[in-house]
C-alpha cells in the first residue's frame, strides 16, 4: 500500500466518506483493489471475495485485522506484512504505530487510520441489514 501515490492514497480515503464519484475513479482508473478495500471495510462480502480471488488476499486480511480477528493479523505477520500490520495497528488507535508512521513521513496514512477508524465507529448498526447498504 505504501507504493501508491498519494493522491490516489487521498482518494481512497474520500471513498469512506461516501464519495461515489471518487469512489468509481477509482474502480474505472486503474485502482480497482482500493475500490474493492474500501468496499469490504464498509461490509461487501462480495469486494471480499473479489480482493481474494484476484491477488489482494492481503487487503482482504488487513480489512478483517482492522475489525480486531485476530487470524487475519497473525496471517499478515507470517506472510510478512509488516507495513499494514503497521497500518492495521494505527487504525486500531495504537500510539507506537502512529508514532512510527509520523517518523517516517508517512502522515497519509495516520489521516486514512484517522478516516477509516471514523467511518467503523460511526456505522449505525441494524440487525435486518448487512454492515453496508
Amino acid at each position: 500500500m505504501i507504493d501508491y501515490p498519494e493522491k490516489i492514497l487521498l482518494a481512497f480515503g474520500e471513498t469512506f466518506s461516501d464519495n461515489d464519484q471518487i469512489f468509481n475513479w477509482l474502480l474505472n482508473n486503474g485502482y480497482p483493489e482500493l475500490a474493492a478495500l474500501s468496499s469490504s471495510m464498509r461490509g461487501s462480502e462480495e469486494a471480499t471475495k473479489w480482493l481474494l480471488n484476484n491477488g489482494y488476499p492481503h487487503f482482504a486480511a488487513f480489512d478483517l485485522a482492522v475489525d480486531g480477528k485476530k487470524e487475519a493479523y497473525e496471517w499478515l505477520i507470517k506472510h510478512d506484512y509488516n507495513f499494514l500490520i503497521i497500518f492495521t495497528d494505527a487504525c486500531l488507535k495504537k500510539p507506537e504505530a502512529i508514532n512510527w508512521l509520523r517518523q517516517n513521513n508517512l502522515e497519509i496514512f495516520i489521516r486514512l487510520a484517522d478516516k477509516i477508524t471514523f467511518f467503523r465507529h460511526n456505522q449505525t448498526f441494524n440487525i435486518y441489514k448487512k454492515r453496508f447498504n
